[in-house]
């Protein structure tokens, strides 16, 4: 039995090479794999954005004059667990702790909230001087938060918040980042037929804003809500000025009273930097997957 082996013609076209099935898979939807320079340029980012909080904890695990000799330790010492022990006692950091976590809990859920609300009134209903109002919300940001301490305290002691936690927790209820942050998202990610349908429907406006608007925004929500929670949860200028470590502090407060004296303690200010770092990522690690993908659903048109 012969077998017989057909040439292919001249004119058929050449196999793809690798490189041009995998362009054609990523157009296609398909996953492209990294080769050996993008991991090698991840891995040199990664460590230059994990050495701060290496270097952190290598410090507080060392005492103040070991740290002040050239050079530095770049190792751990056996001091961790001491010096956090002590910084835990002397900061009060058990309650500077609870009352961060309230503020900051507070503050982002009411900062989502009013920001998604201002952010579809702006982006889908339409009114007289809508876009004045936006252009002044637009101009807040633009003035430093700085010039706003002198009258914000002289209101607070008027009102005798000094030293109260409502000090803190007032000014950072609304924010024009929040509300222009919503206002963009909107635009692109909630149709004008779908408001309309609901009105259709009989909707209300707020019943709207509940199942219409809440559901679409829920990932800019998210995204948001943990923007808010880091940046109030690392606030220092304002709560240093109301605020007292023997009264109500928060975490800032509290760490900034570590080390006082003549030569400050360095270890122990590492130490307290430490423990007020570590509940942001634990945060970052168990809702950072989820912020993610919900980033990702929502870019996703259908």
């Amino acid at each position: 039995m012969t077998t017989t082996l057909t040439k292919p013609p001249a004119d058929a076209a050449p196999e793809p090479s690798k490189r041009t099935r995998g362009m054609k898979a990523a157009r296609a939807g398909g996953q492209l794999h990294a080769g050996p320079v993008a991991y090698l340029i991840l891995a040199v980012f990664s460590i230059i954005s994990l050495f701060p909080l290496v270097w952190t904890a290598i410090a507080a695990s060392r005492d103040n004059n070991r740290l002040a000799e050239s050079p530095p330790p770049f190792w751990f010492g056996g001091n961790l667990f001491k010096n956090l022990d002590i910084a835990w006692n002397d900061a009060n950091l058990g309650e500077a702790f609870f009352n961060t976590t309230l503020v900051a809990g507070i503050s982002a859920a009411t900062v989502v909230v009013l920001s998604t609300i201002a952010g579809f009134a702006f982006a889908k209903l339409r009114f007289r001087g809508r876009g004045a109002l936006m252009l002044i919300v637009i101009g807040t940001m633009m003035v430093p938060p700085q010039l706003s301490v002198i009258p914000l305290y002289m209101l607070v002691a008027e009102l005798d918040w000094t030293d109260q936690l409502q000090a803190v927790i007032f000014p950072s209820l609304v924010s024009a980042f929040g509300v222009f942050f919503m206002r963009q998202y909107l635009i692109q990610a909630l149709p004008d037929e779908i408001i309309e349908a609901a009105r259709v429907d009989g909707a209300s406006s707020w019943r709207v804003v509940w199942h219409v608007v809440f559901p679409t925004a829920r990932p800019a929500m998210a995204v948001l809500g943990m923007l808010t929670f880091v940046q109030t949860w690392n606030d220092f200028l304002w709560p240093f000025l109301v605020l007292t470590q023997t009264g109500n502090p928060t975490v800032q407060v509290a760490v900034a009273g570590l080390g006082r004296g003549y030569t400050p303690d360095q270890s122990l200010i590492m130490a307290g930097a430490l423990l007020g770092t570590l509940p942001l990522l634990l945060v970052f690690a168990i809702f950072g997957k989820q912020i993610v993908g919900g980033i990702m659903q929502g870019a996703v048109k259908g």
